[in-house]
């Protein structure tokens, strides 16, 4: 399969929900098929699954179509598999409409979302929650009035970071967004920045973050192109001093990129959490007790390792998440 793509729709979506969910729906194809493709591994119960508490149960999962997403979707359907359900994989729809969508009618029965996205894209509210666990709270609560229940959250945070090659960051000496601050106030020539288009524009993107941290970057000094480009200029450090990266994606240990704090927690959080059909929920209670332990395993340190081999390495998305399931313990490979 190829490599998937990795973006995740940030802030409002209004103008793309109705393309979004054309797109879910029109056979669009990847590593899960959108018209459903039965998981068929020899996975049985490791510390999660015994007794197959789901044996009996249909449920399809799904996700959107970058590298996190899709592992997360198969995480969640290999889970599921172990338990005893038979699982159809809808992984891979473009757009995160599409996605959530599935959810909500029941097209789907699952899915990785985030908190992020829940709370200021499809709840529509302006400002994030600065403390993660209020958030997902506030997430969780607001959307049962949509039919959908939000499992507890992991430390998964993949969020908006700047990051810089480990030749400038030594040289600049430069640990945190306050830092690039005073940098670009004292001299605003030494801030360059490569980001996506999106990023440039976003109130919750460069904008913002000018705003929120008080740096002078003139508008020469950001170059636009895409996320793929970012990084490697990154790591290059010539065209851009800083780029706008994703926190866990693999790129950037790969490339050895120093990501730099966000002091004044600026950026939102986007927790990773099982967003889950409430009906199905209702259905099959023991959901909940399965997937709490793999959530739980989840950070950014694991999502960075996991997205590389998927980005950097070229492995299938399906066969690592099933492998790092097995190595946790939690599934064991019956093939």
């Amino acid at each position: 399969m190829k490599t998937a793509v990795r973006r995740r729709a940030r802030g409002s979506a209004a103008g793309t929900a109705v393309a979004g969910l054309l797109l879910s729906t029109a056979g669009l194809s990847g590593c899960g098929l959108v018209s459903g493709s039965p998981m068929s591994d020899d996975v049985k119960p490791g510390t999660l699954g015994g007794g197959l508490p789901l044996k009996g149960a249909e449920l399809t999962v799904t996700s959107k179509e970058f590298t996190e997403n899709i592992i997360l979707g198969q995480l969640m359907g290999l889970v599921f598999k172990a338990a005893g359900a038979t699982v159809v994989d809808k992984t891979n729809i473009q757009g995160s409409i599409g996605a959530r969508e599935a959810v909500k009618s029941g097209t789907a029965d699952g899915m990785y979302e985030y908190t992020g996205t829940g709370w200021i894209t499809y709840l529509g509210h302006e400002r994030p929650i600065t403390d993660p666990q209020k958030q997902w709270e506030a997430v969780r609560d607001g959307d049962r009035a949509n039919g959908l229940e939000w499992l507890p959250q992991s430390k998964l945070n993949n969020t908006y970071a700047l990051a810089l090659n480990d030749a400038h960051y030594k040289r600049l000496g430069v640990k945190t967004l306050s830092d690039v601050a005073e940098l670009s106030r004292k001299d605003p020539g030494a801030v360059t920045l490569c980001a996506e288009a999106e990023f440039s524009a976003r109130n919750d993107g460069l904008p913002g973050m000018a705003k929120a941290y008080g740096m002078n970057i003139p508008a020469g000094n950001v170059k636009k192109m895409t996320s793929g480009v970012v990084y490697t200029q990154a790591a290059q450090g010539t065209s851009c001093t800083f780029g706008e990266v994703y926190t866990t994606d693999g790129r950037i240990k790969a490339m050895g990129l120093h990501v730099l704090q966000d002091d004044k927690h600026f950026f939102p959080n986007y927790n990773a959490a099982p967003e889950m059909n409430a009906a199905t929920m209702k259905k099959y209670p023991q959901i909940a007790g399965l997937l709490a332990p793999v959530t739980k395993a989840l950070d950014n340190t694991v999502a960075q390792r996991l997205n590389a081999k998927v980005d950097v390495e070229g492995q299938d998305p399906h066969e690592v998440a099933k492998d790092w399931l097995v190595e946790k313990g939690f599934v064991k490979d019956g093939g």
